[in-house]
């Protein structure tokens, strides 16, 4: 049994996207809100999303607006309940 690669775009309409937040990180998230990247430069953002876009035949788009963060940037509260090492 072989694992095929697609090299189709998504015919469900899966899209990713690359650009900054509204204090300049670079994000790449898809538009099902399932895959979302931190990135120290454009270039690592788009060799991740390519990446991506290869495995799941996605399409490739640069944002036009701010992309929202799905998981904050700020510290744990003091009062919040954290893990003592990332998972």
């Amino acid at each position: 049994m072989s694992a095929d690669i697609k090299s189709e775009p998504d015919p469900t309409g899966r899209i990713i996207f690359v650009g900054q937040d509204g204090a300049g990180h670079w994000l790449v998230q898809d538009n099902r809100r399932t895959l979302e990247g931190r990135f120290i430069s454009r270039g690592a953002a788009m060799h991740f999303a390519q990446a991506e876009r290869e495995i799941y035949g996605a399409t490739l788009e640069l944002a036009t607006a701010p992309l929202t963060p799905l998981i904050p940037f700020e510290p744990a509260r003091q009062d919040e309940r954290v893990l003592p090492h990332a998972a």
